[in-house]
């Protein structure tokens, strides 16, 4: 078992970071996107997390979700996303494979919201 192991993707911290917030924006906004399934796997549990936060609907998770993505986004995740899983206790995305990349053979997956 790895416990403790996470997915660096070459980069450093920030750039971790920035990744996972770009990802996570995109997602919220769009409600699905494709990436490679390693980005895909890693942006579940990071948005996983950041829905459970969102469905407190405290002003003390609504600035530590605003860390990690932006204002309009926020907005959208507690007023939008979050109610729909009100009753749900985790599980809020899925991930299905589509197939490898032409150009390099990296697997990729498509990300979304589960109904």
């Amino acid at each position: 078992m790895r416990r403790g192991n996470k997915r660096k993707f070459a980069r450093v911290k920030n750039q971790r970071a920035a990744l996972y917030k770009g990802l996570a924006t995109a997602l919220i906004e769009h409600g699905k996107i494709n990436t490679t399934l390693a980005k895909a796997k890693s942006l579940s549990q990071f948005i996983d997390k950041l829905i459970a936060k969102a469905k407190k609907k405290d002003i003390a998770s609504r600035r530590l979700v605003r860390q990690n993505i932006g204002d309009k986004a926020t907005n959208k995740l507690f007023f939008d996303i979050a109610p729909r899983f009100q009753n749900r206790s985790g599980g809020y995305t899925k991930v299905l494979r589509l197939g490898r990349r032409t150009s390099d053979g990296a697997e990729i997956a498509q990300i979304k919201f589960t109904n």
